[in-house]
């Protein structure tokens, strides 16, 4: 129990420490950020349950007013904003990531891409576009082409997600807790 809860301390940081690299804002409000790399390897690395909790408790520091979202934002306001639906996601983005592969016995790089694309992309942007949409007023499909700017970004975050859940594997194999 003790090593499970800092494990999901340990990734909650992880991802507020990739808030502090620096953002690229676009049009649409909501910034590309090295954050959802950190989402995508709560799932690959602890697992869905653990991951998805690790993400929990960065949103809820995040709405208790700690600056821990890329460029210093925190508050309950940011979860009004354009990045809503993205952060609503974040949980279920991180739990498909994990369960893939928990559940699939592919090589585990493998195993960790696929996680990470369908949960740090295909599920992450069915919340983050419908979120999007309604926060700037527009329609899916005009907030689908806001979020193509994201895809060439988010696969390459897919490829670092699967080397460094295969490099945890290999450097501390008790550590990759998706695969215990």
């Amino acid at each position: 129990m003790e090593k499970n809860l800092t494990h999901i301390a340990l990734f909650a940081a992880l991802v507020a420490v990739l808030g502090l690299l620096p953002k690229i804002d676009l049009m649409s409000g909501v910034p590309i950020t090295a954050q959802s790399l950190g989402i995508m390897l709560c799932g690959t690395v602890l697992g869905s349950w653990r991951g998805a909790l690790a993400v929990l408790l960065f949103l809820a520091l995040t709405a208790a007013g700690l600056p821990l979202l890329a460029g210093g934002r925190g508050g309950l306001g940011v979860f009004a904003s354009p990045s809503a639906g993205y952060l609503a996601g974040f949980p279920a983005a991180a739990f498909v990531a994990g369960l893939v592969v928990e559940r699939w016995q592919a090589p585990l790089a493998t195993a960790a891409f696929t996680g990470a694309a369908l949960g740090g992309i295909v599920v992450l942007y069915a919340f983050g576009i419908p979120g999007m949409a309604l926060a700037l007023g527009k329609s899916l499909p005009e907030a689908s082409l806001l979020a193509l700017p994201f895809l060439a970004g988010d696969l390459i975050k897919c490829v670092l997600c699967a080397l460094i859940t295969r490099t945890v594997a290999q450097m501390r194999p008790g550590a990759l807790l998706s695969r215990a």
